[in-house]
């Protein structure tokens, strides 16, 4: 139930509200090779199937999945393998034990022909290449994002990892098991991390990524700037946020002549109505007034200066000088002089 709760969170995240396109996943999982010097090879967990083939004695061949308490039941055997958390070699010494019981010096076959009890590592949201991945052994955050070619331009500062079930095999990692919110059967484990703490290599801000967690770097919230500026755009607001007099230099500053008094239009909390705020350049550079600080999706408009009625007047005046010149040019004949 939990599971399938966090499924409908996670197709509303992707698909509700998207502003910038994100390129497609990749089909399949890619893996993450077994590294010996880190693991010891697959481990065997709940739902993974076992094929054990024994040469000469076709009556003692089967094919078991392991159940969710970790056990292999053995046709032949009244005593299941305790198959939690084994590799394929510690299997096949105590299938050895068992078939031993049967079989003089027994030569056979143990393969995992399927492994269901890891699924693959999700990663999405602002980075270079969305992908699953299938983890073969231990994996960092760092090391996944990564494998997903490192986030975008785009991506805010904080990336958010959901636990979608109880590890297993951890190896004795006592922060394996995340809790969700008390009493909630539905909330999914999650916790959320800053880039700069990830960009540091700080060790609280690098967990151990474990089968079926999902990964979402998330995405910076935009700003919209526009009048007399030098290019009307967006941008993102990143970690630590953005400034007005910060935003206004980034998209070339105030063309000559804007008003130095801007206005700001900023949603109203859990409103589609904007109020606005009024900020005004020469006071902030003078340290009159704050810097404020944008929040997600502010408008900032730059007003040009108002002319005043005699300067209105001689614009006009030069204007309409002008046109009358032209008129008279190209209207009349053409004298040539000798």
């Amino acid at each position: 139930m939990r599971f399938v709760s966090f499924c409908a969170a996670i197709i509303a995240f992707a698909f509700g509200g998207a502003v910038f396109a994100q390129p497609p996943a990749q089909q399949g999982s890619v893996p993450i090779p077994v590294d010996m010097d880190k693991a010891h090879g697959y481990q065997v967990g709940p739902g993974d199937e076992i094929t054990v083939k024994v040469v000469g004695e076709a009556d003692f061949d089967f094919v078991g999945r392991v159940n969710e308490d970790g056990k292999l039941d053995v046709p032949f055997d009244e005593k299941p393998l305790d198959a939690r958390c084994k590799t394929e070699r510690e299997l096949r010494s105590e299938m050895k034990v068992v078939l031993a019981r049967y079989l003089r010096n027994p030569q056979f076959n143990l393969r995992v022909t399927e492994q269901n009890s890891r699924p693959p590592v999700t990663i999405y949201g602002e980075v270079n290449n969305p992908q699953p991945v299938k983890l073969l052994r231990k994996a960092s955050l760092v090391e996944l994002l990564a494998t997903s070619g490192g986030v975008k331009e785009e991506a805010g500062g904080m990336v958010q990892v959901f636990r979608t079930q109880t590890p297993i095999c951890t190896d004795g990692d006592a922060d394996a098991n995340w809790t969700g919110v008390a009493g909630d059967p539905t909330d999914v484990p999650s916790r959320l991390f800053t880039l700069t703490d990830i960009r540091a290599n700080k060790p609280e801000a690098n967990p151990i990524i474990y089968p079926g967690d999902v990964i979402i770097v998330q995405k910076a919230s935009p700003v919209y700037i526009t009048g007399e500026v030098g290019a009307s755009q967006g941008l993102y607001l990143k970690e630590g946020g953005t400034t007005l007099t910060e935003a206004i230099a980034k998209v070339g500053g105030v063309r000559e002549g804007a008003k130095k008094d801007i206005k700001i239009y900023r949603l109203k909390p859990n409103s589609k109505e904007r109020e606005i705020i009024a900020a005004n350049l020469t006071m902030i550079k003078s340290g009159q007034q704050k810097d404020p600080l944008l929040q997600p999706y502010d408008i900032i408009e730059v007003d040009k200066t108002k002319d005043s009625m005699g300067l209105a007047i001689l614009k006009f005046a030069i204007g309409a000088a002008k046109t009358t010149a032209t008129t008279m040019v190209t209207s009349g004949g053409t004298r040539i002089l000798y």
